[in-house]
């Protein structure tokens, strides 16, 4: 185990730049499988572990997945010959479950277990089994695995119960591959899914409607390998946004699509942050304090879930009451953690009230969910005094390279290995 040790009170101040989408990046990776003639080459990609975790998922079913001297993806999808995904993999994190879709339009078959990840309340793959069956696959649980079977999947039209993300990739996997049509009515519009959509098409797939409510994936009989980039991580780039915006900081953050951001942007705007965009570049310019402000949740392009700690975590340095509803998942778990370094939030029913304190000071805290890992940090950097962040693992699943990036900007962050959290 190690644990992130953070000084507070000093405005961030500098560059940073943005990685490659994590979330966009494990959806490629997966998809980029489907491929049997030539290679994927994949540029931008993120170096978080939840990669790491995706490409031995692939390597254990006989994919050929290898990084070269230039840190380009090489994925050789020719090579599948596996229908079981291993449990110790899947079970880390919950987009390891696309590889149902891949082995399901490669294989005919799948048996891939129920997948882990963080700790954010119920997510039940039960809307991606229900496509699946639609599809014409014969589809069970037993012992923890999903098992599925088709001798021949089929186009079918399919609603997205709550536009879930995850379903919405999974089933545009699997449909790339089938007989017929397939449409996805209450589709997600994230832009990973627009972007995973591109990708399929330079394979030779024939996706239509990706970024609204109705996708249609017209099955072809092959896919070939490509090379492509994947976009700038929108969360990453939320991320270092409000880490300036609870600091008093002025940075410019590079590499990042305003557009995927308009929400975050708007809200802080909101709170007395200056943001000025520029081509793939935000200057953000925040203020001593912070304006109270509202949010709630919703599926893009409303503010992200993914962004919802980030933001309550600045909320509590704001001079005033804000209110935060979350209506995506059940993911407050953190506030806690925070209470520990003198915020004062209340919860009620899926609501976060957040009353502005003067000052937080720095005290050992333990890392729930990756986006709870990073809305302490950067609480962290804007308390008074030393912060121990413990189960810094977490957060290494989907930010890359976070302490030193944050280094750049002027923050005073080490690591240290532990043997666990030392709570007062």
């Amino acid at each position: 185990m190690a644990r992130l040790v953070i000084e507070g009170g000093k405005p961030l101040r500098g560059l940073v730049e943005i990685s490659g989408a994590k979330n966009s990046a494990l959806a490629i990776i997966v998809a980029a499988a489907l491929a049997t003639e030539g290679e994927c080459v994949l540029d931008n990609i993120p170096q978080g572990s939840d990669i790491g975790t995706i490409c031995l998922i692939l390597q254990d079913l006989g994919v050929g997945v290898w990084f070269d001297d230039q840190e380009r993806l090489h994925i050789r999808g020719s090579t599948l010959n596996k229908h079981q995904a291993s449990y110790d993999l899947v079970r880390k994190m919950r987009a390891s479950f696309y590889s149902a879709g891949l082995l399901l339009a490669r294989m005919g078959k799948a048996e891939v277990p129920l997948p882990g990840g963080c700790a954010i309340g119920s997510r039940p793959v039960d809307y991606h089994i229900k496509g699946f069956s639609q599809m014409g696959a014969d589809v069970s649980i037993e012992h923890g695995y999903m098992k599925a079977e088709a001798s021949k999947l089929h186009g079918a039209q399919i609603y997205v119960n709550r536009a879930s993300v995850g379903t919405t990739i999974n089933l545009m996997i699997a449909a790339s591959l089938t007989q017929g049509t397939t449409t996805l009515e209450n589709a997600a519009k994230e832009p990973e899914v627009v972007d995973l959509a591109i990708f399929l098409n330079g394979m030779g797939a024939k996706v239509r409607g990706a970024g609204t409510e109705s996708i249609r994936i017209e099955g072809v009989e092959s896919l070939r390998g490509i090379e492509y980039s994947i976009i700038p991580d929108r969360i990453e780039a939320g991320t270092f946004l409000f880490a300036a915006a609870i600091t008093g900081g002025e940075i410019l953050i590079k590499s990042v699509v305003a557009e995927h951001l308009r929400v975050p942007i708007v809200k802080l705007e909101e709170a007395g942050v200056t943001i000025v965009r520029g081509d793939n570049e935000l200057h953000v310019t925040a203020p001593n304090r912070l304006k109270p402000v509202d949010v709630e949740t919703l599926p893009y392009p409303g503010f992200p879930t993914d962004l919802q700690q980030p933001l309550v975590a600045s909320m509590c340095l704001a001079e005033g009451t804000s209110v935060v509803r979350e209506t995506i998942f059940d993911r407050f778990r953190y506030v806690d953690e925070l209470r520990r370094m003198g915020a004062d939030i209340k919860i009620e029913q899926g609501t976060a009230i957040i009353r502005g304190v003067p000052q937080l000071t720095g005290a050992p805290v333990e890392i729930t969910d990756l986006r709870a890992g990073a809305a302490l940090a950067i609480a962290a950097l804007a308390a008074e005094g030393r912060t121990e962040l413990y189960g810094v693992e977490i957060l290494d699943r989907g930010y890359e390279y976070f302490e030193d990036k944050l280094k750049k900007l002027g923050a005073t962050i080490y690591r240290e290995e532990t043997n666990g959290p030392k709570k007062g």
